[in-house]
Protein backbone atom coordinates (compact mmCIF):
# COMPACT_ATOMS: atom_id res chain seq x y z
CA UNK A 1 0.00 0.00 0.00
CA UNK A 2 1.36 3.41 -0.98
CA UNK A 3 0.72 7.03 -0.06
CA UNK A 4 2.10 9.82 -2.27
CA UNK A 5 3.99 7.12 -4.19
CA UNK A 6 5.73 5.95 -1.00
CA UNK A 7 5.16 2.48 0.46
CA UNK A 8 3.55 2.67 3.91
CA UNK A 9 2.50 -0.96 4.32
CA UNK A 10 4.98 -3.15 2.46
CA UNK A 11 4.57 -6.93 2.04
CA UNK A 12 3.10 -7.23 5.54
CA UNK A 13 2.02 -10.67 6.74
CA UNK A 14 0.25 -10.80 10.13
CA UNK A 15 -1.95 -13.47 11.70
CA UNK A 16 -3.86 -12.95 14.95
CA UNK A 17 -5.05 -16.16 16.58
CA UNK A 18 -8.56 -16.48 17.98
CA UNK A 19 -8.65 -15.43 21.63
CA UNK A 20 -5.07 -14.16 21.79
CA UNK A 21 -3.55 -10.79 22.65
CA UNK A 22 -1.10 -9.99 19.86
CA UNK A 23 1.06 -6.92 20.41
CA UNK A 24 2.47 -4.79 17.60
CA UNK A 25 5.61 -3.07 18.85
CA UNK A 26 7.20 -0.20 16.97
CA UNK A 27 8.57 3.30 17.28
CA UNK A 28 6.68 6.37 16.05
CA UNK A 29 6.21 6.51 12.30
CA UNK A 30 6.64 2.80 11.57
CA UNK A 31 3.08 2.31 10.28
CA UNK A 32 1.27 1.13 13.42
CA UNK A 33 -1.77 3.41 13.12
CA UNK A 34 -1.88 2.87 9.36
CA UNK A 35 -2.09 -0.88 10.01
CA UNK A 36 -4.97 -0.35 12.46
CA UNK A 37 -6.84 1.80 9.93
CA UNK A 38 -6.23 -0.71 7.15
CA UNK A 39 -7.74 -3.58 9.15
CA UNK A 40 -10.71 -1.45 10.27
CA UNK A 41 -11.30 -0.05 6.78
CA UNK A 42 -10.62 3.58 7.69
CA UNK A 43 -9.16 5.76 4.91
CA UNK A 44 -6.94 3.08 3.35
CA UNK A 45 -7.32 0.18 0.92
CA UNK A 46 -4.41 -2.11 0.00
CA UNK A 47 -2.98 -1.99 -3.51
CA UNK A 48 -2.46 -5.73 -3.32
CA UNK A 49 -3.09 -8.58 -0.91
CA UNK A 50 -6.10 -9.35 1.28
CA UNK A 51 -7.53 -8.80 4.73
CA UNK A 52 -9.07 -12.09 5.88
CA UNK A 53 -11.32 -12.33 8.94
CA UNK A 54 -12.65 -15.72 10.09
CA UNK A 55 -11.99 -17.12 6.62
CA UNK A 56 -13.82 -14.27 4.87
CA UNK A 57 -12.20 -11.78 2.51
CA UNK A 58 -13.14 -8.36 3.95
CA UNK A 59 -10.61 -6.32 1.96
CA UNK A 60 -13.31 -4.20 0.27
CA UNK A 61 -15.78 -4.10 3.16
CA UNK A 62 -16.68 -0.61 4.44
CA UNK A 63 -16.03 0.19 8.09
CA UNK A 64 -19.70 -0.32 8.99
CA UNK A 65 -19.71 -3.84 7.60
CA UNK A 66 -16.51 -4.71 9.43
CA UNK A 67 -18.06 -3.43 12.65
CA UNK A 68 -21.14 -5.56 12.04
CA UNK A 69 -19.08 -8.74 11.81
CA UNK A 70 -17.34 -8.03 15.11
CA UNK A 71 -14.30 -5.82 14.50
CA UNK A 72 -13.85 -2.63 16.51
CA UNK A 73 -11.12 -0.01 16.87
CA UNK A 74 -10.23 2.02 19.94
CA UNK A 75 -8.79 5.20 18.49
CA UNK A 76 -5.44 6.64 19.49
CA UNK A 77 -7.32 9.82 20.45
CA UNK A 78 -10.40 8.85 22.51
CA UNK A 79 -13.71 10.30 21.36
CA UNK A 80 -15.59 12.97 23.27
CA UNK A 81 -19.37 12.94 23.22
CA UNK A 82 -20.44 16.30 24.58
CA UNK A 83 -23.77 16.09 26.39
CA UNK A 84 -23.54 12.36 27.10
CA UNK A 85 -22.92 10.87 30.51
CA UNK A 86 -20.62 7.85 30.74
CA UNK A 87 -23.62 5.63 31.36
CA UNK A 88 -25.40 6.97 28.25
CA UNK A 89 -22.22 6.57 26.21
CA UNK A 90 -21.81 2.92 27.20
CA UNK A 91 -25.50 2.23 26.56
CA UNK A 92 -24.98 3.34 22.95
CA UNK A 93 -22.63 0.47 22.19
CA UNK A 94 -24.88 -2.49 22.91
CA UNK A 95 -28.14 -3.51 24.55
CA UNK A 96 -26.64 -4.16 27.96
CA UNK A 97 -28.19 -4.44 31.36
CA UNK A 98 -27.08 -2.02 34.05
CA UNK A 99 -25.11 -4.76 35.78
CA UNK A 100 -23.18 -5.48 32.58
CA UNK A 101 -22.32 -1.80 32.15
CA UNK A 102 -21.13 -1.69 35.75
CA UNK A 103 -18.93 -4.72 35.08
CA UNK A 104 -17.32 -2.92 32.13
CA UNK A 105 -16.49 0.08 34.32
CA UNK A 106 -15.19 -2.06 37.18
CA UNK A 107 -12.94 -3.90 34.69
CA UNK A 108 -11.07 -0.65 33.98
CA UNK A 109 -11.06 0.51 37.60
CA UNK A 110 -13.84 3.11 37.39
CA UNK A 111 -16.41 2.72 40.23
CA UNK A 112 -19.87 3.11 38.64
CA UNK A 113 -21.20 5.14 41.57
CA UNK A 114 -18.54 7.78 40.86
CA UNK A 115 -18.56 7.73 37.06
CA UNK A 116 -22.06 6.83 35.81
CA UNK A 117 -23.17 10.45 35.73
CA UNK A 118 -19.86 12.03 34.76
CA UNK A 119 -19.86 13.69 31.33
CA UNK A 120 -17.69 12.29 28.55
CA UNK A 121 -15.81 15.54 28.05
CA UNK A 122 -12.70 17.45 29.03
CA UNK A 123 -13.53 17.15 32.73
CA UNK A 124 -12.14 13.60 32.55
CA UNK A 125 -8.39 13.15 32.79
CA UNK A 126 -6.55 11.62 29.86
CA UNK A 127 -6.27 8.31 31.71
CA UNK A 128 -9.96 8.32 32.64
CA UNK A 129 -10.99 9.01 29.05
CA UNK A 130 -8.94 6.09 27.79
CA UNK A 131 -10.42 3.82 30.44
CA UNK A 132 -13.95 4.89 29.47
CA UNK A 133 -13.08 4.20 25.82
CA UNK A 134 -11.81 0.75 26.76
CA UNK A 135 -14.98 0.09 28.78
CA UNK A 136 -17.00 0.94 25.67
CA UNK A 137 -15.00 -1.60 23.65
CA UNK A 138 -15.68 -4.20 26.35
CA UNK A 139 -19.37 -3.38 26.09
CA UNK A 140 -19.32 -4.11 22.36
CA UNK A 141 -18.10 -7.68 23.00
CA UNK A 142 -16.03 -7.65 19.78
CA UNK A 143 -14.55 -10.68 18.08
CA UNK A 144 -11.46 -8.58 17.27
CA UNK A 145 -10.52 -5.43 19.17
CA UNK A 146 -7.84 -3.22 17.63
CA UNK A 147 -6.37 -1.07 20.40
CA UNK A 148 -4.29 1.74 18.93
CA UNK A 149 -1.94 3.14 21.60
CA UNK A 150 -4.62 3.00 24.33
CA UNK A 151 -1.75 2.93 26.82
CA UNK A 152 -0.08 6.06 25.46
CA UNK A 153 0.12 9.30 27.42
CA UNK A 154 -1.70 8.03 30.49
CA UNK A 155 -0.76 8.33 34.16
CA UNK A 156 0.86 5.52 36.11
CA UNK A 157 -2.38 4.99 38.05
CA UNK A 158 -4.38 4.27 34.89
CA UNK A 159 -1.95 1.87 33.18
CA UNK A 160 -2.66 -1.17 35.43
CA UNK A 161 -6.41 -0.63 34.91
CA UNK A 162 -5.91 -0.45 31.14
CA UNK A 163 -3.98 -3.72 31.30
CA UNK A 164 -6.70 -5.32 33.46
CA UNK A 165 -9.36 -4.23 30.97
CA UNK A 166 -7.47 -5.79 28.06
CA UNK A 167 -6.97 -9.06 29.95
CA UNK A 168 -10.71 -9.03 30.77
CA UNK A 169 -11.47 -8.58 27.07
CA UNK A 170 -9.46 -11.69 26.25
CA UNK A 171 -11.19 -13.66 29.02
CA UNK A 172 -14.54 -12.85 27.37
CA UNK A 173 -13.34 -14.43 24.12
CA UNK A 174 -12.13 -11.41 22.14
CA UNK A 175 -8.96 -11.41 20.09
CA UNK A 176 -6.92 -8.28 20.74
CA UNK A 177 -4.46 -6.53 18.44
CA UNK A 178 -2.55 -4.27 20.83
CA UNK A 179 -0.62 -1.54 19.03
CA UNK A 180 1.93 0.08 21.29
CA UNK A 181 5.49 1.13 21.99
CA UNK A 182 5.11 0.46 25.74
CA UNK A 183 7.05 -2.64 26.77
CA UNK A 184 5.10 -2.96 30.04
CA UNK A 185 1.90 -3.35 28.02
CA UNK A 186 3.51 -5.87 25.65
CA UNK A 187 4.20 -8.22 28.57
CA UNK A 188 0.49 -9.14 28.82
CA UNK A 189 0.42 -10.38 25.20
CA UNK A 190 0.54 -13.99 24.07
CA UNK A 191 2.71 -13.05 21.09
CA UNK A 192 4.34 -9.90 19.82
CA UNK A 193 5.51 -8.63 16.44
CA UNK A 194 7.98 -5.84 15.69
CA UNK A 195 6.89 -3.43 12.94
CA UNK A 196 9.20 -1.12 10.99
CA UNK A 197 8.64 0.76 7.74
CA UNK A 198 5.37 -1.08 7.20
CA UNK A 199 6.93 -4.54 7.53
CA UNK A 200 6.71 -7.18 10.25
CA UNK A 201 10.37 -7.82 11.08
CA UNK A 202 9.99 -10.53 13.71
CA UNK A 203 7.29 -12.36 15.69
CA UNK A 204 7.83 -14.23 18.93
CA UNK A 205 7.31 -14.18 22.66
CA UNK A 206 6.73 -10.75 24.26
CA UNK A 207 9.95 -11.03 26.29
CA UNK A 208 12.07 -11.90 23.26
CA UNK A 209 10.50 -9.21 21.07
CA UNK A 210 10.90 -6.50 23.72
CA UNK A 211 14.58 -7.40 24.08
CA UNK A 212 15.06 -7.37 20.30
CA UNK A 213 13.21 -4.05 20.07
CA UNK A 214 15.48 -2.46 22.69
CA UNK A 215 18.63 -3.74 21.03
CA UNK A 216 17.68 -2.83 17.48
CA UNK A 217 14.75 -0.44 17.02
CA UNK A 218 15.40 2.05 19.83
CA UNK A 219 18.92 2.67 18.59
CA UNK A 220 18.18 2.48 14.87
CA UNK A 221 18.75 5.59 12.72
CA UNK A 222 16.23 4.39 10.14
CA UNK A 223 14.13 7.26 8.78
CA UNK A 224 10.56 6.32 9.51
CA UNK A 225 7.49 7.29 7.53
CA UNK A 226 4.82 9.74 8.68
CA UNK A 227 1.80 8.04 10.29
Amino acid sequence: MTLDDKPIIDDLNLHVEKGEIHAILGTNGTGKTTLAYLIMGVDYLPDDGKVIFEGEDITRYPISQRANIGITLAWQEPARFEGFTIREYLELTNELKIGEIEDCLWAVGLPPSQFFNRAVDASLSGGERRRVELASVLAMKPKLAILDEVDSGIDVVSLPHIINGIVKMKSLGSSVLLITHNEDAVEMANRASVLCAGKILKTGSPKEMCQWFRQNCQVCDHINMPE
